[in-house]
C-alpha cells in the first residue's frame, strides 16, 4: 500500500503546485501525447525482452503493490516449519520427511501453515532441498553448493524485470522529446492560424516532454527500486532456508540449525535467540 500513498502524493504535490500556480489542470490533459509515449514504450519493453521476462515484470510490479517481500510473521512461520520437520527427522529418522516432501499439500505440518503452502515456490524449494538428504544422493557438505546455486538462478531470473523497468525509466524521457518534437511539426502546420492555436499546439507539445519526466522520475524509477528492495527479501529468505537445511544435513541439532538462520537475518525480522526458542519448543510440543 505504501506504493499507492507514494504515487498519490506525488501526483497530488504535482497537480497542486501547477494549480497554484494559476494553470488550468485541464492544460494537462493532451489525450494523443498520451498515446504516443504510451504506445512506444510498449513497443520497447516488447521489442528488449522475451515474453517470459515481460510477464515476470507484470508479476513483479503486481507483488510490489501488495508489499515488499518476507515480513517477521512469514520468518516466523519458516522457522516453526523448519524446526518441525527437523525435529521430526531427528526423532524418526530422514524417511518419515518423505510423506511431508512428496505431497507437502497433504502434509500435516505444511497444513498449520497456510500462507507458506500457498507459495509454491517456497514450497518447492524446501521440499527439493530436504529430498536430496532423504534419499541418501548427497553429502551434507556437498548440499549447500547446490542450494546456493538454485538461489543464485532465482536471483538472476528477478533481475529481468529490474532491466526492463531501467530501460524503460530511461527511455521515457527521450519518448517524450519524440512527442513533444511531433507536436512542434504540428504547430509549424499551423503556424498561419494564429496564437491561440499555436499556443495551444506548442503547449501539447511541451506536454510530452513532461509527460515523459513525470513517468520516468515519478513513477518508474520509484518502482524498479521497490522491486530491488523487494528481490534482496526474496533472496534473503531462501538464504536464510538454505542455511537452515545445510546445518542441519551437516548434523546440528533443530535448534540450532534454525539459530543458525536466524543469524543471518536482519534483527527487526525475526525474535531474539531466547524467545525463538521457546516459540519453537512451544509450537513442537502441540
Amino acid at each position: 500500500m505504501l506504493i499507492i500513498i507514494g504515487y498519490i502524493v506525488v501526483i497530488g504535490a504535482t497537480l497542486t503546485a501547477f494549480s497554484l500556480s494559476g494553470g488550468h489542470l485541464g492544460l494537462l490533459w493532451h489525450p494523443n501525447e498520451l498515446i504516443v509515449i504510451g504506445g512506444i514504450t510498449v513497443g520497447v519493453a516488447v521489442v528488449s525482452a522475451p515474453m517470459d521476462v515481460l510477464k515476470r515484470t507484470a508479476g513483479a510490479i503486481m507483488r510490489s503493490l501488495k508489499g515488499s517481500g518476507p515480513g517477521k510473521d512469514d520468518y516466523l512461520d519458516l522457522m516453526k516449519i523448519l524446526y518441525e520437520l527437523f525435529m521430526l527427522g531427528r526423532r524418526n529418522g530422514l524417511l518419515t520427511l518423505d510423506e511431508h516432501v512428496s505431497a507437502p499439500e497433504s502434509s500435516t505440518i505444511f497444513q498449520n501453515y497456510p500462507k507458506f503452502l500457498a507459495d509454491e515456490d517456497k514450497v518447492t524449494f524446501l521440499c527439493s532441498a530436504l529430498r536430496p538428504i532423504i534419499d541418501g544422493k548427497i553429502k551434507p557438505d556437498q548440499l549447500e553448493p547446490l542450494l546456493k546455486a538454485e538461489v543464485d538462478a532465482k536471483k538472476h531470473a528477478a533481475h529481468g524485470p529490474i532491466n526492463i523497468l531501467h530501460l524503460l525509466g530511461d527511455s521515457l524521457p527521450g519518448i517524450g522529446i519524440v512527442a513533444a518534437v511531433m507536436g512542434i511539426i504540428l504547430t509549424m502546420s499551423v503556424i498561419d492560424q494564429g496564437p491561440m492555436v499555436i499556443g495551444y499546439k506548442v503547449s501539447a507539445a511541451l506536454s510530452g516532454t513532461f509527460y515523459g519526466i513525470f513517468g520516468a522520475y515519478g513513477f518508474i524509477n520509484p518502482l524498479c527500486n521497490l522491486i530491488e528492495f523487494g528481490n534482496e527479501a526474496e533472496e534473503s529468505y531462501y538464504i536464510c532456508m538454505s542455511r537452515a537445511i545445510g546445518a542441519f544435513a551437516r548434523g546440528l541439532a533443530p535448534i540450532m540449525a534454525v539459530e543458525l538462520a536466524r543469524r543471518s537475518l536482519e534483527a527487526g525480522l525475526v525474535p531474539n535467540a531466547d524467545d525463538l526458542e521457546n516459540i519453537l519448543k512451544s509450537t513442537a510440543n502441540k
